[in-house]
């Protein structure tokens, strides 16, 4: 079959160019019927940030006759470095897109009409009062994708009010692997993929879920000779440019480093010298992980003895130039029971590699520290003493999930429980992003208050009593944001046009309406300009000039070879946590398995990206879905075996069902996908009736998979589900 064989990096890299082309290509055709109005017009070009997902990478946009007609990478930016992958080509559809809403709307007997901001900031601010008033603050809470601009004002908000019920995506996305980094090492570390040796990808697709600038080092490094072996259940992306596809049990990564990390001491591979130095409880770690061996391994993971010696071999020849990435949301970052212990254990087995701040190794990411308003003319408000209404770092619920980042999945049951009464959703779509649909619906349509900030009719606006519409990235102007990584600098997302619909607001000026409202307007007593001002004073730059570049490094950079102090309890890496122990778990990790296990006839249920998608945001771009559509990405993914076993033949309907949900899509049959597992691509099977571009088309895995959390992390469970299929008669 052509299909399973293995892609060449050049013919992988030339198919991503491809789409990026075809895409910029459209998007200057679509645009440039404007610009044609006038055959003269002044031309601008103004560099802005991205918004296709939250990687922020750098642009510039051309803009003639006020109209935005090229977008282009900026060569300047650290994230993207002038390249730009194909969603930044359909987001930047989305300011002209048909389906946007132009104004605020409140639902009245089930249908939306539509309201001046007047009174839905007044009506907003009376029913915050009172709500507050009856219930207490800690039951309003705000939930967020945490963009700069929305961590600031919304906590400026919430703190005024003082709740500290703040969530992000982070429990549907990457909380395990936070919480296992910061208890190991005290914070997230990044991988110098361009100077390694070695590099293992654990359940990442580097070349799905797209950073550009992970994307490049690890193409740098692939050049250089490194070698790049791909675990994964699914011959992903990466798998295509990768030395080596290792396929896995999926939920079993855990198991795999429990037996590397033994196999290295075993044999002597590992960095003494730097273990001494650096870290602590190594000895007790030693004991513990003495029976997890090559064997056990086998059985759990399916992955041969020989190969997981191989791969510690290897690994540890090329120390400290060789990581395990840390990874992003892929195997550990919300899927599993197991996935916080999954996290800790990379970075175990890193530690032990003596690679951490070594060239291509693992390193801590540097940053500006930026400034803050002057709080003799802009009082501050004060803490909040309320706990987490969630639980989350509260001691006796959920004490290592950071207050900040919280669990929404969990929103619904709590809203349920009448522990939350209000809840502002801006820049997040739970409804459709969490697991269980009709737990979402069930639980949001019990909630008193329901305000969503939006471009469009989302699953979570259409359960909102008021909807506050915003306008798109190129048409409002944010607050200076820092950028992290090998070398220091800093950034902004600018206006570049002026409002396509001028009743649309900026989410800044959404919270001071609210504010004013409700008789806290002396905590937002400042312009966004004010700020940007203040935020930007340490490092020296002006204002006017990050506006010109874009971009501006500043003077931090990593110092390669020089273990930085660590943020842990014990300032150095934590073989064993006391945290974890005062918090009633194994201080060490151990083997956890997955909660959900496959009966016989079923199927786990995984999923992951698509580098032409961001989830549900994306989807109702009609340049995008056509790419979805012209190649068939929707289609669920059966391995051979199983499809000739159920009678599946490529492109037949099949139906996926369990308890919770049935569906019917198209199948693809293929040797690139674990036997006992399916694959369905995120970001489809949207419901919201005003997307008319997304709308029924394709499957979300979400509606699969009950609500559950993880104790340790909070992590919403992602995976841990198991499916029928049969083919569709």
């Amino acid at each position: 079959m052509g299909e399973q064989r293995r892609i060449s990096r050049r013919a992988f890299l030339k198919a991503s160019a491809a789409t990026g082309a075809i895409l910029a290509v459209d998007f200057k055709f679509g645009m440039n019927k404007w610009a044609q109005a006038e055959e003269k017009g002044e031309i601008k070009k103004i560099p802005t940030l991205c918004n296709g997902c939250t990687s922020r990478c750098g642009i510039i946009a051309t803009v003639k006759n006020g109209r935005v007609i090229n977008i282009e990478g900026n060569p300047e930016h650290p994230t993207n470095k002038g390249t730009l992958c194909g969603r930044a080509y359909g987001a930047a559809m989305l300011t002209y897109h048909p389906d946007r809403l132009t104004g605020p709307m409140k639902r009245v007997d089930n249908q939306f009409v539509p309201i001046s901001w007047e009174q839905a900031n007044k009506e907003i601010g009376d029913k915050l009062k009172e709500i507050i008033g009856k219930y207490g603050p800690a039951s309003v809470m705000y939930m967020h994708n945490p963009k700069d601009v929305g961590k600031f004002y919304g906590g400026r908000f919430m703190k005024a009010i003082g709740s500290n019920s703040i969530q992000t995506h982070h429990s549907v996305c990457y909380i395990s692997r936070d919480v296992g980094f910061e208890y190991t090492f005290g914070r997230t570390p990044a991988a110098d993929s361009s100077s390694a040796k070695y590099m293992l990808y654990i359940g990442r697709s580097v070349g799905d879920g797209i950073k550009p600038s992970h994307l490049q080092g690890m193409i740098k490094g692939r050049d250089q000779k490194a070698k790049i072996v791909c675990v994964d259940p699914r011959h992903n992306a990466t798998a295509n440019i990768a030395d080596e596809w290792v396929p896995i049990k999926p939920g079993t990564d855990l198991a795999l480093l429990l037996a590397i990390a033994n196999t290295m001491i075993q044999n002597d591979w590992y960095d003494k010298a730097f273990i001494e130095q650096n870290a602590i409880g190594f000895e007790e770690f030693k004991k513990e992980i003495q029976n997890y061996t090559l064997d056990w391994a086998e059985k759990i993971t399916t992955i041969p003895a020989a190969k997981i010696i191989e791969i510690a071999k290897d690994l540890s020849a090329a120390k400290p130039h060789a990581f395990i990435d840390p990874s992003w949301k892929g195997a550990f970052g919300c899927n599993y029971m197991n996935s916080p212990e999954t996290a800790r254990m990379v970075g175990l087995v890193n530690a032990m590699l003596g690679n951490l701040n070594q060239k291509g190794g693992i390193y801590f990411a540097v940053e500006p520290e930026l400034g803050k308003l002057d709080s003799t003319k802009h009082p501050s408000p004060e803490k909040p003493k309320v706990d987490h209404i969630d639980g989350s770092g509260v001691k006796g619920q959920y004490p290592l999930v950071p207050s900040s980042k919280g669990m929404p999945h969990r929103t619904p049951g709590l809203i349920g429980e009448g522990k939350v009464k209000a809840v502002f959703i801006n820049h997040f779509n739970p409804v459709r992003n969490t697991p269980d649909r009709q737990y979402n619906i069930d639980g949001y349509k019990k909630a008193e208050l329901v305000v969503v900030c939006d471009i469009w009719m989302s699953e979570s606006a259409e359960l909102a009593h008021y909807v506050l519409p915003e306008p798109t990235y190129l048409e409002r102007t944010e607050i200076v944001e820092p950028l992290s990584g090998k070398t220091g600098a800093v950034t902004i997302r600018q206006q570049v046009i002026d409002k396509v619909h001028p009743n649309t607001k900026p989410f800044s000026e959404i919270i001071i309406g609210i504010a004013k409202e409700m008789g806290l307007g002396q905590y937002f007593n400042f312009t966004i300009d004010e700020l940007n001002e203040a935020l930007l004073k340490p490092t020296g730059i002006s204002y006017k000039e990050l506006k010109e570049k874009g971009v501006v490094k500043t003077k931090e950079s990593v110092e390669f070879g020089k273990v930085p102090k660590l943020k842990t309890e014990s300032g150095k890496i934590e073989f064993y946590s006391e945290a974890y122990k005062k918090a009633g778990f194994s201080p060490i990790p151990v083997w956890l398995a997955p909660k959900v296990e496959p009966k016989q006839g079923e199927y786990r249920l995984i999923w992951g990206k698509q580098n032409v998608h961001s989830h549900s945001s994306t989807a109702n771009i009609p340049q995008l879905m056509q790419v979805t559509k012209d190649y068939n990405l929707e289609r669920v993914w059966i391995n051979t075996k199983k499809a000739k076993e159920l009678g599946i033949k490529d492109g037949d309907f099949v139906i996926i069902e369990n308890n919770l949900f049935k569906g019917k899509i198209r199948a693809k049959v293929t040797e690139r996908i674990f036997p006992d597992a399916i694959f369905l691509p995120g970001g489809y099977g949207a419901f919201a009736k005003n997307l008319k571009i997304s709308n029924g088309f394709g499957l979300c895995p979400n509606d699969f998979v009950k609500t559950g959390t993880d104790p340790i992390s909070g992590n919403g469970l992602m995976m841990e589900t198991a499916v029928t299929v049969r083919k569709d008669v």
